[in-house]
């Protein structure tokens, strides 16, 4: 496997299997639509270019996913997944004074579904660096201390 497929798909040794990696965009969309919905997650007010803890659920969970090995793409696509829950529920239930089918036009703009993946590209890039580094410690540590995962 190339250096640019292994980091875009990641790899599997001592990883999660691929298929349930999938799993995270969708369920990080969930979850942050559901903090934010339920009022776990608040917006102080004002206007707002980054939803700080959408991001911040995003970005632990790509470096998460990059110390498990998961690709680069991967991590885009986790922190792209919560920050568009924060999005769904601005649109759909922050809203409602619109029409439904102007609040998911509003919602599917492809200005705001760019900028919110603009977010994702730097966000989820800092963040799989983050978790690449740190596997690399932990395995120069163990390395070190001549310790041995597999005992």
């Amino acid at each position: 496997m190339s250096l640019a497929r292994r980091v875009l798909l990641g790899s599997n040794r001592n990883g999660s299997p691929r298929r349930n990696r999938l799993l995270a965009p969708p369920l990080l969309f969930l979850a942050s639509f559901a903090a934010y919905a339920l009022g776990v997650f608040e917006v102080s007010g004002g206007v707002v270019f980054l939803a700080g803890q959408a991001a911040l659920l995003g970005a632990v969970a790509a470096v998460a996913l990059a110390y498990r090995r998961a690709g680069l793409a991967l991590a885009w696509a986790a922190v792209y997944g919560a920050l568009l829950g924060y999005s769904a529920d601005h649109y759909l239930l922050g809203l409602s004074g619109r029409p439904a089918g102007e609040r998911v036009a509003a919602l599917l703009s492809v200005d705001g579904l760019v900028f919110v993946g603009v977010e994702a590209l730097v966000l989820g890039t800092l963040a799989w660096v983050a978790g690449a580094v740190a596997v690399r410690a932990v395995e120069a540590f163990r390395a070190r201390s001549g310790s041995d995962p597999t005992e």
